[in-house]
């Protein structure tokens, strides 16, 4: 196998066993030590591309970013309503908080200790990017009622799906995620979609929750 490969390799198997104890234990409660046993590799394998916890910690939440970004250009690929593209966007950053650690870390860390370091912006703000020009296209599409105040829905939004990952982190399994990203969307279409048009998006949620519930059991 060639050193350049062999490397990636070990710097990807160090950020995902990283992941999963940050994850787990928290970024406080994970020492370096823990992670190279979790690993399997030498510290010196480490410490060649981490030179401190923080870097492994910024790079995952750097990961993160990329996957949120990837998500997202995917998504706009297709030419979906802006609502619907909102829902599949948050259905598959979903999936890939069950499929895998990253994700999950990442937004650990984000509401831990781990200072951001420039030009990474916060996950969050993001977000609230990302939500609020979606929400501003669903209302020009009539997804949306006409008079719903963009930013606190937009705002309200990224809170309850933060909200509903962190509380479920504690009190429940993973896989159940899918029901809880179902269970969040049904609550606010029923606030936010017009009467005629909510049927589509039931419909549309209900599909989606299945997907990654059946993605999750494979």
């Amino acid at each position: 196998m060639p050193r350049q490969l062999r490397a990636e390799q070990t710097r990807a198997t160090i950020i995902t066993a990283a992941a999963d104890l940050f994850d787990q234990r928290g970024y406080e409660a994970t020492s370096l030590s823990d992670i190279v046993q979790h690993a399997k590799v030498t510290k010196g394998a480490l410490y060649f591309h981490f030179a401190a916890k923080e870097d492994l910690a910024h790079a995952i939440m750097e990961l993160q970013a990329e996957i949120s970004r990837q998500v997202t250009g995917e998504v706009d690929g297709h030419d979906y309503p802006s609502l619907e593209a909102l829902i599949r966007i948050m259905f598959a950053m979903t999936r890939l908080s069950v499929e895998g650690p990253v994700t999950r870390a990442g937004l650990r860390l984000a509401t831990g200790p781990v200072p951001l370091r420039e030009p990474l912006r916060h996950p969050f703000s993001e977000w609230l990017e990302i939500v609020t020009h979606r929400l501003q296209s669903a209302v020009r599409e009539s997804d949306v009622h006409p008079d719903v105040d963009v930013d606190a829905v937009a705002h309200s939004l990224v809170s309850f799906f933060v909200g509903t990952r962190v509380v479920g982190r504690t009190l429940e399994p993973v896989a159940r995620l899918p029901r809880r990203t179902a269970e969040m969307w049904r609550v606010l279409v029923r606030g936010l979609v017009p009467v005629p048009r909510r049927p589509r998006y039931m419909t549309l949620i209900t599909r989606l929750e299945r997907e990654v519930m059946a993605a999750a059991a494979v």
